[in-house]
């Protein structure tokens, strides 16, 4: 297997790699391989490799959301690291592999709104598409054209409503065999120097609240939607808490005493309940142990289900 990856052009592999430094969480052990693809024609013939050898597999982004096993994962870890951006106007076409900071950050350059108020959410542009990456009341779902991607057999495109886009969901996240490849994005002409006031603006309050250095993957919880909601547990909310038809999980958490836990280096912040960060030295068994007693708590006292933002590999 690994003398027929040694054969295809723009690929890199790396075996027995550690997945903890691919991962903003910093935990998780190594992949058999680890796969970059450059370019569509490695990444589809790299995926056809290892299904002809059956080799257990799985696609991941940038590891901004990910929790890796302890274990590792005893296969393949692709990842399509293609990171283009084309500009035409107020369209541009980007590849899954860009750093979507990279195309926030262009698209400012070239005073085009839209992409703003994702300033600072890590990850790439595959990994915002697949989970409708958002903040700050929008999501990247509102800009998306077209999405092109692999379907394990054949290319294929699909305009956005035939994506499905939900609050933090997509067609793709239903169809983990489908690999991202790159999207085709509208935005609005605009000042520059507004959209990079309104940047600096969301940086500062991102910064404050999820540290660049700090081994996190954000919120680890979904929001919920407050129409989803019983009525029983809807009258227990305040309304100063509800934004936008959302009700946030932190606020289940709080009254459920989550802020301030500890799980040996697994701490919730004090500052914001539905903030799990890793201290150092953090165990992925240490990390679930915490997310299922959090949603163990919320579950009896609310009968809320709460449902993880991030994916779990191995």
């Amino acid at each position: 297997m690994l003398f027929r990856l040694l054969a295809i052009p723009n690929l890199h592999f790396y075996v027995n790699a550690s997945l903890a430094g691919y991962t903003r969480f910093e935990i998780g052990g190594a992949a058999k391989v680890l796969l970059d693809a450059g370019d569509e024609n490695a990444l589809i013939e790299v995926r056809r490799a290892i299904e002809e050898s059956h080799w257990p597999h799985v696609v991941i982004g940038g590891g901004s959301n990910l929790i890796v096993s302890d274990s590792g994962f005893p296969g393949a870890v692709l990842r399509y690291t293609a990171n283009r951006i084309d500009f035409d106007g107020t369209c541009v076409r980007v590849d899954a592999g860009t750093i979507l900071q990279d195309l926030v950050d262009r698209s400012i350059e070239h005073g085009l709104r839209g992409l703003e108020t994702m300033t600072r959410i890590p990850g790439w542009v595959g990994g915002a598409i697949y989970g409708n990456a958002g903040a700050y009341g929008h999501s990247i779902h509102e800009r998306v054209e077209t999405v092109r991607f692999f379907d394990g057999e054949t290319v294929r495109e699909i305009g956005n409503e035939a994506c499905e886009f939900r609050y933090r969901e997509s067609i793709f996240k239903r169809n983990k065999n489908w690999i991202i490849l790159s999207t085709t994005l509208r935005l609005e002409p605009a000042d520059i120097q507004q959209l990079r006031d309104t940047a600096e603006r969301i940086l500062k309050i991102r910064d404050e609240k999820y540290p660049p250095t700090m081994r996190c993957a954000g919120s680890i919880f979904k929001n919920l939607l407050l129409a989803d909601l019983s009525e029983a547990v809807r009258a227990q909310v305040p309304a100063s808490v509800i934004r936008e038809g959302k009700v946030p999980s932190a606020y289940f958490l709080e009254q459920v005493g989550a802020k301030n836990m500890e799980m040996g280096p697994i701490h919730v912040a004090g500052y914001h309940a539905n903030l799990i960060y890793n201290r150092g030295g953090g165990t992925a068994c240490q990390l679930r142990e915490m997310i299922c007693v959090l949603k163990t708590r919320v579950l009896e006292k609310f009968g809320l289900e709460l449902e993880e933002e991030v994916q779990y590999v191995g």
